[in-house]
């Protein structure tokens, strides 16, 4: 390559670059004009479509955790009864307890006396230092 050759392609190289740059400038003057004349495109679109993918988003990380805790309930179900059919006596019969509100007010009230009561001085942070 001859001196020529290389000034001319460099001045080449300089003439693509600075039109390059008026395209890019052009197009950044139409994108401006365009969120100008359509504020919705610039300002909505943007904000519908973060709440559309974050609201999915979301539904998919939901989902895997609802999963997860299926999983764990088959497996803690499994153990129940294996429990159940590895018992000595054969499998464990559970019989749940037939309790009704008024047994257990009146065990409650059996249990503690309201009339009868007595006063306790609870300690105070500052009474204990003094002791």
């Amino acid at each position: 390559m001859t001196s020529i050759e290389t000034a001319t392609g460099q001045s080449h190289k300089a003439t693509n670059v600075s039109s390059a740059t008026s395209k890019i400038q052009n197009s950044g003057l139409s994108f401006k004009r365009w969120g100008r004349k359509s504020p919705f495109i610039r300002y909505g679109l943007p904000m519908i479509s973060l709440v559309v993918f974050g609201a999915v988003g979301f539904g998919h990380l939901l989902q895997g955790s609802k999963d997860i805790a299926k999983v764990k309930d088959d497996k803690e179900w499994e153990i129940i009864e294996t429990r159940k059919a590895l018992s000595r006596t054969g499998p464990i019969e559970y019989k749940p307890k037939k309790i009704s509100l008024e047994e257990e007010l009146k065990a409650l009230q059996e249990k503690v006396d309201i009339n009868n009561y007595e006063y306790k001085k609870l300690p105070r942070p500052n009474d204990s230092k003094s002791v």
